[in-house]
């Protein structure tokens, strides 16, 4: 079946500006740029490393063919993201993502399945989850 310590899910998100949202994304979260495929008007496609896995982010286009577009296209998030942050520096990783920009949905807080998270929209308005969840 494969090596069970690789990522299997590759979530992959649109951006209006794609640029700037890598940008964001590493101020505001402290994702790595793994991979970038530029054209002649900015970013196409990008994959950014999240701990050891990988986001990936493209341009948005009308028409897409499997209908994605942004948050404000689309109306609003169609999916929320939920990353772990260990808990000793969740509240300073929540801090820098205010101070980069981010709209903070609900602040860090014990949910009541028992761990610390925070909830933020980054500027496109894609909803970004960061808690002390290890799985199970």
């Amino acid at each position: 079946m494969g090596d069970e310590s690789r990522q299997s899910v590759f979530p992959n998100l649109r951006y209006a500006d794609p640029g700037t949202a890598i940008t964001f994304l590493d101020a505001a979260f402290g994702f790595t740029t793994h991979f970038v495929v530029e054209t002649g008007d900015g970013v196409e496609h990008a994959q950014l490393r999240v701990g050891d896995d990988l986001v990936f982010l493209g341009r948005a286009h009308g028409g897409d063919r499997y209908g994605m577009g942004t948050p404000g296209t689309l109306g609003g998030s169609t999916v929320a993201l939920c990353v772990r942050v260990p808990d000793h520096s969740l509240d300073a990783h929540a801090q820098r993502a205010e101070t980069a920009g981010a709209r903070i949905l609900n602040p860090v807080h014990a949910s009541l399945a028992g761990v610390r998270e925070y909830s933020c929209a980054d500027p496109e308005g894609h909803v970004w989850t960061f808690s002390d969840y290890s799985g199970e």
